[in-house]
């Protein structure tokens, strides 16, 4: 087939197979099939190449078909793709072993799954049944999945409004405000579940003091704190965990997306022996999943985080997010359409002053060959979260891009006003 033939069929077998809606938003987007991903670039059908500064939401930490990640999963594809559940596992004891060496403690134990939501569905659980309360605290533009339990405790009313009644008993709090969420941590509560930076809120980086004084507040009411680092995991902030940032001690931690190394769904819920004592003690099948924690995922997880720590990628992160945010505020500093840039190590937001710039900009930076998105929550921000193993060079590109983008959409918009 032509290449417009395979953009034309793919389309239809969306519209007519996945989803109508999203085909026709993609289609208009002006997005094509994506067919080859090599470092930190993404081709697509027609062959154009894009430099991707999504990165999957945070997936791709190691870049797209890591070398090592590749020659490790075609290994372990000849000797046990999948488990057989009967036997134990030797990558999942492996990996679950290095998770509680890394992560802080009181995170001995681990339940793998397959994907972030899931990790915190598990979290959410898990909490109730140790605490045996059914509070949660969580925050006003938070993100924790949309399976009906993370739904829950994700802070947009437009995503959980159309799958009421959920999961009863969330309250939610400003991401910040730690009086406001003093307020609410009482003796009824499970837990608080938080983001270290808050992602698809708009890349929100919390006050000094405020993540500690949430462990604090929670603990101190018999609580447990929930922290989910689904996408600040594994070397993005410029730590391997955000918690490290502020010395947390959490008494549940959520990891998946960037663990997979790009090449693998897993997701990760580590929990400290009080937990494991409560959930697991009189049923250790309370609570499974078939394919979580398969020999494949768990090798992939093994080779990412050895990757990161040989090549000291979490300090690749924090210096390179460094010249990226410098680098972008010198060349916006002028333009009033550009309201603030933050971040944290590879984690980077630039919000606007406008609503519905965001989605502007985004399509003038794709169309730049520059891939990014505005985040869900915020579509005010755009955020940036390219591989660790991006390139100074890289980096250069993309800011000229998104510069060239943004005045262009300013231009735009100062014609129609």
């Amino acid at each position: 087939m032509t290449p417009d033939q395979i953009h034309e069929n793919v389309v239809r077998q969306y519209r007519e197979h996945i989803n109508p809606y999203l085909a026709k938003l993609m289609h208009f987007a002006g997005f094509g099939v994506e067919v080859h991903g090599e470092g930190c670039t993404i081709r697509d059908h027609e062959g154009r190449e894009f430099l991707d500064f999504l990165g999957g939401y945070g997936v791709f930490s190691l870049g797209h078909r890591h070398p090592e990640i590749v020659a490790a999963l075609k290994d372990q594809l000849d000797h046990l793709p999948l488990s057989g559940k009967t036997f134990f596992s030797g990558k999942q004891a492996a990996l679950a072993e290095k998770l509680a060496q890394l992560a802080p403690d009181p995170l001995q134990y681990t339940f793998f799954s397959n994907s972030g939501a899931e990790a915190v569905e598990a979290a959410l659980k898990f909490a109730k049944a140790t605490t045996k309360r059914s509070k949660i605290v969580s925050t006003i533009g938070g993100y924790h999945g949309k399976t009906i339990g993370a739904l829950s405790t994700t802070g947009r009313e437009k995503y959980r409004k159309p799958f009421e009644p959920l999961m009863p008993g969330v309250e939610f709090v400003p991401y910040g405000d730690l009086d406001a969420a003093k307020a609410v941590i009482d003796s009824q509560a499970a837990a608080v579940i938080i983001e270290t930076v808050q992602g698809e809120g708009g890349i929100h980086i919390p006050p000094a003091g405020y993540l500690k004084g949430l462990e604090e507040a929670a603990h101190a009411n018999g609580a447990l704190l929930i922290v989910d680092e689904v996408q600040t995991g594994v070397g993005r902030t410029g730590k391997m965990f955000g918690s490290e940032h502020d010395d947390l001690h959490p008494d549940i931690m959520t990891l998946a997306k960037a663990l997979g190394g790009g090449a693998m769904p897993i997701g990760a819920t580590m929990f400290s022996q009080q937990i494991a004592d409560a959930v697991f003690s009189e049923n250790p099948l309370a609570h499974t999943s078939t394919f979580g924690g398969n020999p494949l995922a768990c090798t992939a997880g093994l080779k990412t985080l050895e990757i990161i720590e040989r090549d000291n990628l979490a300090q690749r992160s924090h210096d390179l997010g460094e010249r990226l945010m410098t680098k972008l505020r010198e060349n916006v500093k002028d333009l009033d359409l550009v309201a603030d840039i933050r971040g944290q190590g590879l984690m980077i937001g630039v919000e606007f002053s406008m609503d519905e710039v965001g989605e502007l900009v985004t399509a003038q930076v794709v169309k730049r060959g520059v891939v990014v998105a505005y985040t869900l929550n915020n579509p005010r921000v755009i955020r940036l979260e390219p591989p660790l193993i991006v390139t100074e060079a890289q980096i250069d590109q993309a800011v000229e891009a998104l510069t060239g983008a943004i005045l262009e959409t300013q231009e735009l918009l100062a014609a129609f006003a």
